[in-house]
C-alpha cells in the first residue's frame, strides 16, 4: 500500500502543504495548468528554496500577475465576488463548472465544504449562507486547488497524520481576536490527536485542519513502513522556538517480518457487557458506532452473574477514536464500564472494482496477496439487484463472481 504520512513539525496551512508536495516532485506546471482550469485568472505561481532551523525545503508562493498584495479579493475577471468576502456556494459552483478533473475537482470541493460547515457552525448560520473572509481569497482558493491536484499526482492509498500541534495564544481575524487554535480549527479537528501550547503563534490554519479532515486519518501510536520519498514544506513565519515545516513522506507500509504488500497497524477493541438493555437499543447502539468511524463491530452472547443472559458488545477502531467509541458505549447502552485491549493487525491490500452483470453494475473488493487475489461483492450493490429485478441474492453474486474472473481472463 502506497502511504503518505504528515509528520507536523510546526503544523500545517495550505501553502505549507502545497509546498510538501512541489517538494516530493509534483510539477509545478501541473498546478499552473490546475490553477488555470479553475477559472483562477491573473495567478502566478512560484516555488523556491527556503531553510527553517537549517532545514531545507519548499516554500509555495501564491501571488497576483500584477503584483497586487494577497490580502483580498479573487482575481478578475471571475466568477467569484471579490473583496475577500465570498460565499461558499459560489466557490462551490465555479469549481463544480470547472474543467478540473473530476476527482481533484471533487477534493477541493470537499476542503471548502468542509470548511464551511466548520464556519457556519460556530458562527450559527447554515452552510449555503456561509461567507469566507480570510478562507475566501483567492491565494487560499488557489492553495486548495494545488493541494488537491498534488494528491491525486502523488497516488496515496492512505494519508495518515502526526498528532496535529495547534499552537497557542490568539490570532486578529474578520471577527476580531480569536483564541487559537481558531474555532473552526478545532471544530474540523475533531477525532484527531491534538497537541495544545507551546509557542504562541497559529501552528495549524482552519484551511490546514480543512486539509486534514478530508485527506488523513490519525497514525496509529505505533506503525512501520519504508520512506521513499520526503518533501518539506516551509512556512510563511520564521520561528525560533519551533521549525515552521511540514514533512511529507511517500512509502510502502509494512514492517519486518510482514509479508510483501501486506500492512500492520495497531488498533483498539473497546467491550462492554450489557444485560439490561434492549435488542433494539443495541442496534442502534452498532450504526451510531459505524457512524463515528469504527472499522467492525461485532455482538457476542455471554452468561452474566446471577445467570443472567446478556451481550458484549465489542468495536475495532483506530486508537484516536476512542473518546468517540466511549460516547457512543456510555450515550447508547446501559454499561457502567468499557473495557480496552490494543492489537496489531495486518491487511491486505485493496481496491474498488465495479463488475457488470446481467442486471446491473456491482461493486466490490478486490484484494490481493502476492500474485494471489480475490474478490468480494458488496452486499448493498447485490441487494439492491436482487430486490430490483426478484432475483436470488446468491445469484447475483455468482453472476458477479463469474464477471470478475471474465474480465481477468
Amino acid at each position: 500500500m502506497t502511504l503518505l504520512y504528515l509528520d507536523l513539525v510546526g503544523g500545517l496551512s495550505g501553502d505549507m502543504c502545497a509546498g510538501a508536495w512541489v517538494d516530493l516532485g509534483v510539477p509545478m506546471e501541473l498546478l499552473r495548468e490546475r490553477v488555470s482550469q479553475a477559472g483562477l485568472t491573473g495567478v502566478r505561481l512560484a516555488s523556491h528554496r527556503e531553510q527553517r532551523h537549517q532545514i531545507a525545503g519548499t516554500r509555495f508562493v501564491v501571488a497576483r500577475e500584477d503584483g497586487a498584495p494577497a490580502d483580498g479579493g479573487l482575481p478578475m475577471p471571475s466568477a467569484l465576488s471579490g473583496g475577500g468576502h465570498t460565499a461558499w456556494r459560489e466557490i462551490d459552483a465555479q469549481l463544480g463548472a470547472s474543467a478540473l478533473p473530476h476527482r481533484c475537482a471533487d477534493l477541493a470541493r470537499r476542503i471548502f465544504r468542509l470548511l464551511a460547515e466548520a464556519e457556519g457552525a460556530i458562527h450559527g448560520v447554515p452552510t449555503e449562507r456561509v461567507q469566507f473572509h480570510e478562507l475566501g481569497a483567492w491565494d487560499s482558493m488557489a492553495d486548495i486547488v494545488c493541494v488537491a491536484a498534488g494528491v491525486e499526482h502523488l497516488g496515496a492509498e492512505e494519508v495518515w497524520v502526526s498528532p496535529v500541534p495547534v499552537g497557542a495564544g490568539q490570532i486578529r481575524t474578520a471577527h476580531g481576536v480569536m483564541p487559537v487554535p481558531a474555532p473552526a480549527t478545532l471544530r474540523l479537528l475533531q477525532g484527531f490527536p491534538v497537541v495544545h501550547g507551546g509557542p504562541a503563534f497559529e501552528r495549524t490554519t482552519p484551511t490546514g485542519a480543512a486539509i486534514l479532515a478530508a485527506l488523513a486519518r490519525p497514525a496509529p501510536e505505533s506503525f512501520a513502513y519504508i520512506p521513499e520519498r520526503i518533501g518539506i514544506g516551509i512556512g510563511k513565519a520564521e520561528r525560533a522556538e519551533v521549525p515552521n515545516l511540514v514533512r511529507a513522506v511517500l512509502g510502502r507500509a509494512g514492517r519486518a517480518g510482514a509479508p510483501p504488500g501486506v500492512t500492520v497497524e495497531r488498533i483498539e477493541m473497546a467491550a462492554a457487557n450489557l444485560d439490561d438493555c434492549s435488542p433494539e437499543w443495541i442496534g442502534f447502539a452498532v450504526e451510531r458506532l459505524f457512524s463515528v468511524g469504527v472499522l467492525d463491530v461485532a455482538l457476542v452472547p455471554i452468561q452474566m452473574k446471577k445467570n443472567r443472559p446478556g451481550t458484549q458488545i465489542q468495536a475495532l477502531y483506530p486508537p484516536a477514536l476512542r473518546e468517540r467509541v466511549l460516547e457512543v458505549l456510555f450515550a447508547e447502552g446501559t454499561t457502567l464500564g468499557v473495557r480496552f485491549q490494543s492489537w496489531e493487525r495486518a491487511i491486505l491490500p485493496r481496491e474498488a472494482v465495479t463488475v457488470n452483470t446481467p442486471w446491473g453494475p456491482v461493486t466490490g473488493k478486490l484484494a490481493r496477496f502476492g500474485e494471489r487475489q480475490r474478490f468480494s461483492p458488496e452486499f448493498e450493490a447485490c441487494r439492491k439487484l436482487a430486490v430490483t429485478h426478484g432475483i436470488p441474492l446468491p445469484e447475483i453474486y455468482r453472476a458477479a463472481e463469474w464477471a470478475f474472473e471474465q474480465s481477468r481472463a
